[in-house]
This record gives C-alpha cells, structure tokens and sequence, in this order.
C-alpha cells in the first residue's frame, strides 16, 4: 500500500448507508449539563475545518451503559468521537490520566463531564478503571470509550494493532455490550504523529459504528489471559473490518504487534 493510500483514499459509504443518526432528544443530550458548552465550543470550531459524516449511528445504544472501542490514527481522535457521539445524542466519556484532574481548569472540565480517572499501573504500561467507577457507569445507564489499542497505532499503513484487554475486561465484569467503531480523515486534519491542524481544505472525516460485539462464549467465564485475549482479538477484528469498508482495502492478515515488531507501545490501559 502506498502512504497516498494510506492517508488520502476517501471513505466509500453510499448514500443508503448514511443512515441511522438519532435524534438529538436524548436525556445526555436534552437536560443541561457541562457537556453543552464544551460542545458549543468544541463542534463550531471543528465544522469550520472539516466535515462529519456517521454511518450507522443507530448501533449506538439510545440507553444504558456501553462501552465504546474505536480506532486510533491521530491526537484529535477523542474530538472526533466525542462529535460523533453528542450528534447521536449520548454524552461522550473517556478514560483519562488521573494526573490531568488536578490541573486546573482541565481537571474541572474533565470532572464536570464525567470523565473517568484513571491511575497507570505499575511500570507504566497500563492503567486499569477503579471498580466503583465501572458500577457508577452502569448504574446511571452510561457509556464509556475505550482506545483497545491503547495508543495511536504504531501500524505503518494506520491499520489497527495489537489490542489491549482492557475494553473487554469493563465489558465483560460488568456484562455491558462492546460497540466497536472505526473512523477515517481524521489523518487528514492532523498527522498521526502531529501536534497542529491543518485547516485547509476542509477534512472529509467518516466514522462507523458495528452491531454489538459477540462476547456471549466469554461471559461468566473466569477472566484469565486465554479468555481476555481472545476476546480483546473479536474486538479488534470486528474493528479493522468496519475500516476496511471505509478504506475499501483490505488489512493485512497479520495484526501489527509493537512487541513482536521491536516498537515502543505507550498504552494506556491493560
């Protein structure tokens, strides 16, 4: 694949299938809460520089809790996903560093709107979401996105890798669905790798969301390695299949492994 393919082919959704984006009626959206200013800020400004189609919104659960598992190409992800979710009519919620909550005016941000604090485990390669949180989540009916790769994919042609077991773990403790998502264009507003937006011309972004991911044969099941792996791995499967629709290419067979491939992997969670 060339790096023209990778970062420039434009998504191929027809028009049948721009479909199913709720209205905006629902409770997250409709009550008052810190979600409509950050919005009334955040979306104007990302309209003026790019444009926003979602395909199968619908898939989204219009109530209770979920847990959301999207791809990760660039640092403006979370906007994209969060712009994506607010059209559909839920609150978006991430898991975010713990240390970003004393900082000011972030940290008030962050827990005005319900983000999720999260402590690294130790080593630093993976952070684990408290279990009073996850009840918290259920019990109000939210959602909750989860990066599985738990950081921008070290793929060179953007493919997603290696996941991370920590999507299915809230998943399955909690006996809440996965909803896996991919999007694409967001490249083309900031690099993979890039700090700063380009503004001209105005990004195609597209994003897609799958049936609720078959977890059926893993649940109850004691959550050891074999059963986190293989669950972490239909994730990632029902993922790199929504983008490949996008792309209208096809992933290579191999997954990207960072550890396999002698790469540095920040997760994030594990």
């Amino acid at each position: 694949m060339t790096g023209q393919q990778a970062g420039g082919a434009e998504p191929r959704p027809t028009d049948a299938r721009r479909r199913s984006v709720r209205s905006s009626k629902h409770p997250e959206k409709s009550h008052p809460s810190a979600f409509w200013p950050v919005a009334g800020t955040a979306i104007p400004l990302m309209s003026l520089f790019s444009r926003l189609t979602i395909v199968d919104g619908g898939k989204v659960p219009a109530s209770g809790a979920f847990v959301l598992t999207p791809n990760h190409i660039t640092e403006i992800d979370p906007v994209v996903v969060g712009w994506s979710l607010w059209r559909i009519g839920r609150a978006p919620r991430f898991l975010a560093k713990e240390s970003l909550f004393s900082v000011p005016v972030i940290g008030g941000v962050l827990r005005a709107t319900g983000q999720v604090p999260v402590q690294r485990a130790g080593g630093g390669s993976g952070a684990a979401i408290p279990l009073d949180e996850a009840k918290r989540l259920v019990e109000k009916g939210q959602g909750l996105i989860v990066y599985p790769e738990g950081s921008l994919t070290r793929d060179p042609d953007t493919w997603p890798m290696r996941g991370k077991s920590g999507a299915v773990r809230i998943a399955l403790q909690n006996d809440i669905p996965v909803i896996p998502a991919a999007h694409w264009g967001a490249q083309r507003l900031m690099s993979r790798y890039g700090r700063s937006i380009r503004l001209f011309p105005r990004s195609k972004i597209t994003i897609k969301f799958g049936d609720p991911v078959d977890l059926s044969e893993y649940r109850g099941r004691p959550l050891d390695g074999p059963t986190l792996t293989a669950a972490t791995e239909r994730v990632m499967a029902a993922i790199t299949a929504l983008l490949e629709d996008l792309r209208g290419e096809t992933a290579p067979v191999e997954r990207w492994d960072p550890k396999k491939k002698g790469q540095t992997e920040i997760g994030r969670f594990d």
